[in-house]
């Protein structure tokens, strides 16, 4: 019977851990009709990294219907989104070297998906964030809100669902 405890309480700290890292992972998708499947994004301020799969679920190619991935801050989305037209599609239609991307996926299309990781260090639980497709025309209607949120506001969440 000892023995069972002793396991259980080694095993424990690799258990929790592989919780919170779950937490820091993220997946989204986007289609020939111009949608993300999700309008919002969350995760906790205890993670320092988050990984972020961006999968395409059409048919269309990159040239024709290619979207990407782009974290920044919710008043910078314009700007970049008409920058990013400019940049044109060898640039993912993103700005090189802009600062106020915070993350961003290379363009996909169709049956593709690609997978970036990203430090939270420069992002603070009360700014607003988005995400949004940079391809022309698209962040009018591929856009969402991004959180960073405490544990006790995540927990509060998931016991009022």
């Amino acid at each position: 019977m000892r023995f069972h405890y002793y396991a259980a309480v080694s095993l424990f700290p690799l258990v929790s851990g592989l919780s919170s890292a779950e937490e820091c992972r993220l997946a989204i998708e986007a289609n020939d009709a111009m949608q993300f499947n999700q309008r919002e994004l969350a995760v906790s301020s205890a993670c320092s990294e988050v990984e972020l799969t961006l999968k395409h679920v059409g048919t269309q190619p990159a040239k024709v219907m290619g979207h990407d991935w782009v974290l920044a801050k919710a008043s910078d989305m314009a700007a970049l989104t008409n920058a990013g037209a400019a940049a044109g599609l060898t640039n993912n239609f993103q700005p090189p070297s802009d600062t106020r991307i915070v993350a961003a996926t290379k363009i996909v299309g169709g049956g593709e998906s690609t997978t970036i990781k990203f430090s939270t260090s420069a992002l603070k639980t009360n700014e607003d964030y988005s995400f949004f497709c940079t391809a022309p025309g698209h962040s009018s209607v591929m856009k969402g809100r991004f959180r960073l949120v405490d544990d006790a506001h995540r927990t509060a969440s998931r016991s009022s669902e």
